[in-house]
């Protein structure tokens, strides 16, 4: 509602000025009352109206002050089974011995052979480490500190405070009756030593591709060599250097050494007679193809770099 008045320059209201015949300062005052009461009317509309204006913005879409959004909740690690401490003595004597030559039914076949390992080896106390197929039974072999052909050091599959999953030399079952793959137990950590190793060996047949790796950087690669035949391939998996030694009857060597492993053919029973079919590399004149019995035919440089790492390191097979 305007104010009736007049503009001064400086935009100021004044006050209007009275006519002659208007009523006296009695007569005027309900007026200026009704003036007084209509401008703190204006007032207070002004104020709810501004109160209105801001009510509805604070309601326009977009206009909401979300509320923070609550943290999620973590997810769910999946962590494997702990299970209790095992304090109870056991005769070894009375355990057979797991060794490469070994057939062992009663402990698993690695179910996941296409993982990668932690970063460190076992090796039994003196004079041997129980070995279970399920830490919840009774141990079913046992794992000398000492064999004539190694094997006695190891990878670690998973580690528990009580316990340890390792790989160990020797075969589940024959490939003659549909068992293959890589044997694995678990050990009390009460029995073993553990030992830091960040050294692996990764194959990768298909890309022609052998690696050292230190960690997750490679060290050194050979791209030329030659695996197993159709018929007698490669095993593939995730296995260990068992053992490092020179074969003087393997005159295909030339004297160089072999380097074992621990996981054995998918198709023979046994090599020359002998009961075991262990993959190795291994120096030889022919190295080029698919020609093998499973072996890893390479040249004298390669097989100086592999026989120089430690045993129990880990080796992955894959592209079979």
């Amino acid at each position: 509602m305007p104010v009736e008045g007049n503009m001064q320059a400086n935009g100021t209201l004044t006050e209007p000025t009275p006519d002659r015949g208007a009523p006296d300062a009695a007569a005027r005052r309900p007026w200026g009352i009704i003036v007084l009461v209509a401008a703190m009317s204006i007032i207070a509309i002004g104020v709810v109206i501004v109160l209105l204006v801001g009510l509805l913005r604070s309601l326009e879409p977009g206009a909401l002050t979300a509320a923070p959004a609550p943290e999620p909740a973590p997810a769910p690690v999946a962590t494997a089974e702990e299970y209790a401490e095992n304090t109870q003595a056991y005769d070894l004597a009375t355990l057979p011995v797991i060794d490469v030559f070994t057939i062992a039914p009663a402990l698993p076949v690695d179910d996941r052979p296409t993982e990668g390992v932690l970063p460190m080896v076992a090796t039994p106390n003196a004079p041997g480490a129980a070995l279970f197929a399920d830490p919840t039974g009774s141990p079913v072999g046992q794992l000398p500190s000492t064999l004539r052909f190694d094997g006695t050091t190891v990878p670690v599959i998973e580690k528990q405070e009580h316990w340890a999953r390792i790989m160990i030399s020797g075969r589940a079952g024959l490939p003659s009756t549909g068992v293959v793959g890589q044997l694995t137990a678990w050990v009390r950590t009460a029995d073993v030593q553990f030992t830091d190793n960040t050294m692996s060996v990764r194959v990768d047949i298909a890309g022609s591709s052998i690696q050292v790796l230190d960690g997750d950087t490679v060290v050194w690669e050979e791209t030329s060599f030659a695996w197993g035949a159709p018929a007698t391939p490669t095993p593939p998996g995730r296995t260990f250097i068992m053992t490092t030694r020179v074969d003087e009857g393997a005159g295909y060597t030339r004297g160089h050494p072999i380097v074992y492993l621990g996981l054995q053919s998918p198709t023979l029973d046994g090599f020359n007679g002998q009961n075991n079919a262990i993959t190795a590399f291994h120096y030889h004149d022919v190295r080029s193809g698919a020609i093998s019995n499973g072996c890893l035919r390479l040249d004298e440089d390669a097989i100086a770099q592999l026989s120089a790492l430690p045993l129990g390191t880990p080796v992955v097979i894959t592209g079979t």
